[in-house]
């Protein structure tokens, strides 16, 4: 049984690692590629896809439950992983229609692959592995920031243009790794939850196959309206209104860091005929963050003498340390310039030791942020996580959508400046719920 489960979770891990190896490189690259694309038919937006993949997947996630219910955990990430090649496939051949087309499917795909990811995860855990599946998955999913960066670099490094046959190359690779991950859901084992509920359903012979998975939708639809329920009171109570600022903001730096800064290097003149290939290796070192930041506060934060609040200030430091170097190394058109590079001076001479700085920065910051958004919510809503969590990712999914429509229009000073803004805000709140739930627990203590 223990061999399953841990089989299980492996297999979980590489196929999301395979997956958000295109994914994760092709959010960071399509606003670079869109722009270097020979086509004149062509008039779709990299920021724009990513925000509407966003947005959608903000909205999906109220169904999602109902739809993994019914037909399960594999066979829902399996499906949704064919969405995530199918958008990584408009990019060989691309067009506007089935470029924003792809764009809405894949956010429906996130939100079913996200769900049946973690209800998987919990059916092949138990209260003493789970702590050690989540670490594992989670260590195989941050790869995914290294290893189709690393292609972008080799291929791109000292090249000024970005070539047709250059970009169905990467996409052919990108899209034979999301296939990889996709076919790797079909050698999932039955888990033990799932076989005891086919061994019930199989015992009642009298019911058809209609009537049975009607059961199911029925009883899903419930479960979502309940929930749904649970999450518009969850959104009334004070801790929920007080943490939505650092929510909002943890949305504005996803969408920054993931699609935003990568287009600013290649877009910045002063770096040449590196600035391309620099892409790749920003992505790579934000991964690197990434994982240092999610280790290093994972430990420390079992040591009591490391609060939340600690690791949140470390965060909004990074940040804004990181948000002044990118003020005076990147152009401020970077974000919005319609040709291949930049036509404004920064107030340094840039230089790409500071870029990959800010890029580590940003993803040691994401971090912290990211795991103490997490803590304090299992934390405050132990009985009510999942609603907890729910309404998290909603607000952060709708932020970043918002994000990645202005980023287009918005020159960096000013998106920059409303990150710090909301980074301090984020955390002032944060640390005001961190006070409140130190009071609580003194009161009940006397």
């Amino acid at each position: 049984m223990a061999d399953r489960r841990t089989y299980n979770v492996v297999v979980l891990g590489v196929g999301f690692l395979f997956i958000f190896t295109a994914f994760t490189t092709c959010g960071n690259v399509e606003q670079t590629v869109v722009k270097s694309l020979k086509n004149s038919t062509f008039s779709g937006s990299g920021y724009h896809s990513l925000g509407i993949i966003y947005g959608v997947f903000s909205f999906s996630n109220l169904l999602a439950p109902t739809v993994v219910t019914v037909i399960g955990a594999k066979l829902t990430m399996f499906l949704s992983g064919l969405l995530y090649s199918g958008y990584i496939a408009v990019f060989i051949m691309p067009s506007t229609w089935s470029f924003y087309l792809t764009s809405v499917l894949i956010g429906v795909g996130a939100a079913l692959l996200w769900t049946a990811q973690g209800r998987f995860l919990v059916e092949n855990s138990e209260a003493s592995t789970i702590n050690r599946n989540t670490g594992m998955f989670w260590a195989l999913l941050q790869c995914s920031m290294l290893f189709g960066n690393l292609y972008i670099y080799l291929d791109w490094n000292g090249k000024s243009e970005i070539s047709d046959s250059s970009r169905r190359n990467i996409f052919l690779f990108l899209l034979v790794s999301s296939i990889l991950g996709t076919l790797s859901f079909l050698v999932l084992r039955t888990s033990h939850h799932e076989e005891e509920m086919l061994s019930e359903e199989e015992g009642q012979s009298l019911l058809s196959t209609r009537t049975m998975y009607k059961n199911r939708a029925n009883t899903a639809l419930q479960d979502t309206k309940t929930e749904f329920q649970t999450i518009l009171h969850l959104l009334k109570t004070k801790t929920i209104m007080l943490l939505s600022p650092c929510m909002v903001y943890s949305g504005l730096e996803l969408s920054f860091y993931s699609g935003v800064y990568g287009t600013c290097i290649g877009a910045t003149a002063h770096f040449g005929e590196a600035a391309k290939g620099l892409i790749g290796i920003s992505g790579i070192v934000v991964g690197i963050g990434e994982i240092v930041g999610g280790g290093l506060f994972g430990l420390l934060c079992k040591n009591s003498r490391f609060r939340r609040t600690s690791v949140v200030f470390l965060g909004m430091v990074v940040h804004f340390i990181a948000s002044y170097l990118i003020f005076l190394n990147i152009p401020d058109d970077a974000p919005v310039v319609v040709e291949s590079t930049t036509q404004k001076n920064p107030f340094l001479s840039p230089t790409a030791s500071i870029a990959l700085l800010c890029s580590f920065l940003l993803g040691l910051g994401d971090s912290c942020f990211n795991t103490q958004l997490y803590s304090i919510l299992g934390y405050v809503y132990a009985e009510q996580s999942t609603p907890a969590f729910a309404i998290f990712k909603f607000i952060q999914s709708v932020s970043a959508a918002v994000a990645f429509f202005y980023s287009g229009y918005l020159l960096l000073t000013w998106q920059l400046l409303l990150l710090v803004i909301l980074g301090f805000t984020g955390t002032l709140c944060f640390f005001v719920v961190e006070r409140m739930q130190e009071h609580s627990m003194d009161s009940q203590q006397y």
